[in-house]
């Protein structure tokens, strides 16, 4: 019969290990509250765009034609698609980044209370979520260093650059 000898440590050693161990914890939690906030800064700050891009029932909607650019937007006439859906502008601002050239036409929703436009459709949901695209590619860094989660961090950053790459795409 074997015996089976029980080593007893010391209440110091004992000690140590709970603080390497509560060290641990406390690392992992920060890393998880720094994923966090990448995430949900990503998400407001994408639902700010994406809101009147994705929910354009009740929104005015139409086209607007891009007549000018400066240096971060262009400008242009709004066309409503129909009566019930707005009236027509003279003169709307879209972002730079989603127009290509003079001439061309878009459709858009008006942000309420404003003369700025975001464009609709597949393109312009897209572009709305960049922000949130940029915030899971540094999120995925801080998920593999941080909290050593390797596989997640590769489907994190690979929805990322997924996003980027199918906003880019489209527009």
């Amino acid at each position: 019969m074997a015996r089976t000898s029980t080593i007893r440590r010391s209440r110091v050693r004992r000690a140590g290990e709970s603080a390497y161990g509560l060290l641990l914890v406390g690392r992992n939690l920060a890393a998880a509250c720094v994923v966090l906030l990448l995430l949900v800064a990503g998400v407001w700050t994408s639902w700010n765009t994406a809101q009147h891009a994705m929910l354009t029932k009740g929104r005015e909607r139409g086209t607007v034609v891009i007549t000018g650019c400066a240096e971060d937007t262009c400008t242009g006439r709004f066309t409503a698609a129909s009566p019930s859906s707005g009236t027509d502008r003279p003169k709307v601002s879209i972002d730079k980044a989603v127009t290509h050239e003079k001439g061309e036409r878009l459709p858009v929703a008006v942000r309420p209370g404003t003369n700025e436009v975001v464009r609709t459709g597949w393109a312009g949901v897209l572009y709305a979520w960049v922000p949130l695209g940029g915030a899971l590619l540094l999120a995925a860094l801080v998920i593999a260093g941080g909290l050593r989660m390797r596989r997640t961090a590769w489907v994190t950053g690979l929805l990322g650059v997924a996003l980027l790459g199918a906003a880019f795409a489209t527009l």
